[in-house]
């Protein structure tokens, strides 16, 4: 199993990223996905999860402004971040089960 991130960066604040999880090594639509992120100095939180029938959910913290979605053909789960905030600097990561990526850097700007 593989999980690699991509697509972080440094913006400033009310700007957007899009990140990309590019996975194999499992079937990757009968499967649900998620997002955590870790900020310096805090543990490592959840804060999206979409499953098979494309339902999803949303921590408070970022609801409303991250959509969270996936490409079966592609196998590739997408987070698209809007509005983004000074709080929201962070290492994100992808998780399948007990499978997690190597994270990529969000730093946003205020």
């Amino acid at each position: 199993v593989q999980l690699v991130e991509s697509g972080g960066g440094l913006v400033q604040s009310g700007e957007s990223l899009r990140l990309s999880c590019v996975t194999s090594g499992f079937t990757f639509s009968v499967y649900y996905m998620r997002w955590f992120r870790q900020a310096p100095g805090k543990e490592r939180e959840w804060i999206t999860t979409m499953y098979t029938d494309g339902s999803t959910r949303y921590a408070d913290s970022v609801k409303g402004r991250f959509t969270i979605s996936r490409d079966n053909d592609k196998n590739t789960m997408l987070l698209q971040m809007n509005s983004l905030k000074s709080e929201d600097t962070a290492v994100y990561y992808c998780k399948y089960s007990i499978y997690w990526g190597q994270g990529t850097q969000v730093t946003v700007s205020s």
